[in-house]
């Protein structure tokens, strides 16, 4: 009788470890090579939704070119995703 409550508590821990800490750590792993492999001449989206193409970065800044020319220095943690046409 005493040990149902120890099975239920690690199957509960269990089945949030698979189901939502597993799958936001492999995420977090994803953004993380992401940002890591970024180049100059990516077009890329932000998370403020601005779209423009990489001119620049270095360790921590990118420098984004957008219409007319004009470039924006951002984190490179701003990045969303990459949009190259392949």
């Amino acid at each position: 009788m005493g040990i149902e409550p120890i099975i239920m508590l690690v199957l509960m821990f269990a089945i949030f470890y698979f189901l939502l800490i597993r799958p936001q750590q492999k995420r977090q792993k994803q953004v993380k090579e992401m940002h890591a492999n970024l180049q100059k001449g990516d077009r890329i989206i932000t998370i403020g939704g601005l779209h423009g193409t990489i001119d620049a970065l270095d360790e921590g800044k990118i420098v984004l070119a957008v219409e007319n020319d004009h470039k924006l220095t951002f984190d490179r943690n701003s990045v969303r995703e990459i949009v190259n046409e392949d």
